[in-house]
């Protein structure tokens, strides 16, 4: 299903399901990151899905939380994303420990064209949202690193949200992986959408 125009970077709020079809192969990025064989032949065989809850604080400061299942209910990693850009330390069940930082950035800012190109022109205007996570090397052991850019392409004439990865690992010296991720836009619980609305969602 196609994302509605009223979900704009400025207010994410709602269900995706990745559409394996159109989304490229992460195999690889999990393998750098030290995801072993057995749970990346799980994840390759389900669907996940994103509840996502985007919200501002009393201070204004913009929040995401985001809450993944796997298909039949499996409970996957959660994010609490603060548009801060300030570090924050994660231990997350599946990578690890992390290093984690979002923002909100105007697309002409992004220094890379891969992250900085193909989005609609309400998510150049909004602004994307800039994801980067990096292992925590003096506790993992291992060093890479996740760029990601989110906001929302036109895919096969289907307005979709999407998100624009770049992945390096010291274990891979011939440059970066790329990747491109689409979902499948879904109706939120009632429930869901009066906890997020129950915040200020308005970003200017």
């Amino acid at each position: 299903m196609a994302a509605p125009p009223e979900v704009t970077t400025k207010n994410l709020t709602g269900k995706y399901v990745m559409n394996k079809t159109l989304s490229d192969d992460s195999d690889d990025i999990l393998k750098l990151q030290g995801i072993s064989w057995f749970k990346r032949r799980a994840i390759s065989m389900f669907t996940l899905t994103l509840v996502v809850k985007h919200y501002a604080d009393e201070g204004g400061l913009e929040h995401i939380d985001i809450e993944q299942t796997l298909s039949g209910g499996i409970s996957g990693t959660t994010e609490y994303r603060t548009l801060d850009w300030e570090e924050r330390g994660i231990n997350d069940d599946v990578f690890g420990a992390l290093i984690a930082q979002s923002k909100r950035i105007k697309a002409e800012e992004v220094d890379d064209e891969f992250l900085r190109s193909g989005w609609t022109e309400d998510a150049v205007e909004d602004g994307l949202i800039l994801a980067v996570a990096r292992s925590d090397t003096s506790k993992s052991g291992m060093e890479w690193k996740a760029e990601l850019t989110w906001g929302f392409e036109v895919l096969d004439g289907e307005r979709r949200y999407a998100r624009h990865v770049k992945f390096t690992s010291s274990d891979k010296k011939d440059g970066p992986i790329f990747k491109h991720l689409y979902y499948d836009y879904g109706e939120l619980p009632l429930s869901v959408i009066y906890i997020s609305y129950a915040h200020d969602s308005s970003f200017s």
